[in-house]
């Protein structure tokens, strides 16, 4: 199942040729992340409180074709991996559905501590529902 997130690009988000600035597809990106683990009912502040966070540990990407200032794009992320402390997600930035973007991110459940650690089995439960 994918999980979508509408975003514009503001000014402040372009360099001075007009694109999006290589590092902004991040930000997108982990925005995309947020949004879809907040609409699964995961509360990441009550993780914490809890002794656990989510990490990226790994980021392989692709830029595509630029997005421009005012472009109205869509995050679309999918879970493809799921294992006991890890998570593959599969995104794409697209703008009238073209692919701006393309990113695989691995994400890790870790303790406050530094320690990665098994996800939740409730945390893990609502994963599993948007999983491809």
């Amino acid at each position: 199942m994918t999980h979508t997130h509408p975003l514009r690009v503001y000014y402040e988000d372009v360099d001075l040729a007009g694109i999006v600035y290589y590092a902004n597809y991040l930000k997108y990106a982990e925005r995309g992340r947020s949004e879809m683990v907040r609409a699964l009912g995961v509360d990441q502040l009550d993780m914490k409180a809890n002794g656990i966070v989510f990490v990226v540990r790994r980021v392989v990407a692709d830029y595509l074709k630029p997005a421009l200032y005012d472009d109205n794009l869509v995050v679309e992320t999918v879970i493809s991996s799921l294992k006991g402390a890890t998570m593959v997600m599969d995104q794409r930035i697209l703008r009238d559905g073209d692919v701006c973007f393309e990113a695989r991110v691995t994400v890790a459940c870790m303790s406050l501590g530094g320690k990665v650690t098994r996800f939740p089995a409730e945390i893990r439960q609502k994963l599993d529902i948007i999983k491809a």
